[in-house]
């Protein structure tokens, strides 16, 4: 049996692997297919996938530490892998005969998509016909199927439901749009549909799965049962955490060597300041560590107990993703200044580090202003809704 410390451990046996391919990685705006080949030969895009077709069927916390081990060799391979992992727990949810076109036809497919419904659906006989645009779809090229959000309509061409589709990638056309400053490699490109057929096995309510409510007849699988949000936003920490150990990782072995310019610092590990400024950094990485642990512990308890997650405690989940990518942002800041003008060059790794974790960490799921007023509102009682994704 595959335990989640050989998981973790094959992810950190990657990072020099990572590390190596990394310019290129963002040079070539994709993850190189030999990196993707060593993550498939690792079982590392398999995390979510049911056992029912080999996969290793993990948790919420196995997951979230998968990711941040393989951040600490490169930002973007490990958003990659952490986007197929959580669309992968996504098919995981939609009906057996659903994962069957998708994981038994191909154990190893990989799943990428968009929850934003920037589409049109017009309902026909046995499902929809959906046009759209989806952007950004992270990993795109090397995704088997997508899902995507949609506006599901009755026959009279109303909008009756949000929903989620599963469309093979041979149905989608691909624009390339991902020209970004930071993760660059993750190849979030625009996916297009024209006027394709969605049978009605192939699609999921998103207000139902809000509340827990999953079409997948196999609830006896824990990580299916697991809470619908709180999983989607959670699983955006783990690249942020481990970008936070790279950065304190490189600052931390160059300050025993480094010089403070214009001072008489013979490295920088000799000044108080820098001490200071360095276990203020590894202190924050520390608390964004524990909160994220803290919500995927919350995740993975209701979900082996059959429970699911009252609205104060979703809340209280996506507080902590926002409070722990937060926390990493200021320790990156912090380690960044201390490390000095020198983190720009384009051959320093701190660089890159830093732009990857700063636009990741504006991800829409995971801004820290949004899940603490959803939060702070859910803990005074007040029952006004800023976001239906909680």
């Amino acid at each position: 049996m595959t335990t989640h410390d050989d998981l973790v451990a094959r992810a950190v046996a990657l990072q020099p692997l990572l590390r190596e391919h990394a310019a290129v990685t963002e040079t070539d705006r994709r993850v190189p297919d030999e990196v993707i080949d060593a993550i498939t030969q690792a079982g590392l895009l398999k995390l979510s996938v049911p056992k029912r077709y080999g996969g290793h069927q993990t948790s919420m916390r196995t997951m979230l530490d998968v990711s941040a081990a393989l951040a600490e060799g490169d930002g973007s391979t490990s958003w990659v892998v952490t986007l197929v992992n959580v669309c992968n727990w996504l098919t995981s949810l939609f009906p057996a005969k659903a994962q069957d076109d998708v994981f038994g036809a191909n154990p190893d497919a990989r799943v990428t998509g968009v929850l934003t419904p920037t589409s049109t659906a017009v309902k026909v006989e046995g499902g929809w016909q959906v046009s759209g645009r989806w952007y950004y779809n992270s990993g795109s090229s090397h995704s088997d199927w997508a899902v995507l959000g949609v506006p599901l309509t009755d026959h009279k061409g109303e909008v009756v439901d949000q929903g989620l589709v599963l469309a093979p990638r041979t149905d989608l056309s691909l624009e390339d749009t991902w020209f970004v400053a930071g993760m660059k490699g993750t190849a979030s490109n625009c996916l297009v549909a024209e006027d394709i057929f969605v049978p009605e096995h192939r699609v999921m309510s998103v207000p139902a799965a809000i509340e827990g409510d999953y079409p997948t007849e196999h609830t006896d699988e824990v990580l299916s049962r697991s809470a619908f949000v709180p999983v989607l936003a959670l699983v955006l920490a783990g690249p942020q955490l481990g970008l936070g150990r790279a950065a304190l990782n490189y600052v931390t072995e160059k300050a025993t060597r480094k010089p403070i310019s214009y001072t008489f610092y013979e490295t920088q590990a000799d000044s108080v300041a820098v001490q200071l400024q360095i276990a203020e950094a590894a202190l924050r990485i520390d608390t964004a560590t524990l909160h994220a642990r803290r919500a995927a512990e919350t995740i993975d308890q209701a979900a082996q107990d059959g429970t699911y997650p009252d609205f104060t405690e979703r809340a209280r989940v996506r507080a902590d993703t926002g409070w722990a990518i937060q926390n990493v942002l200021e320790a990156i800041n912090t380690l960044v200044s201390v490390h000095g003008a020198g983190s720009f060059a384009e051959v320093n790794p701190l660089q890159r580090i830093w732009r990857d974790a700063n636009a990741a960490g504006r991800h829409a799921v995971a801004a820290p202003t949004v899940a603490m007023e959803v939060y702070g509102k859910a803990l005074l009682g007040i029952d006004e809704k800023i976001t239906p994704l909680v």
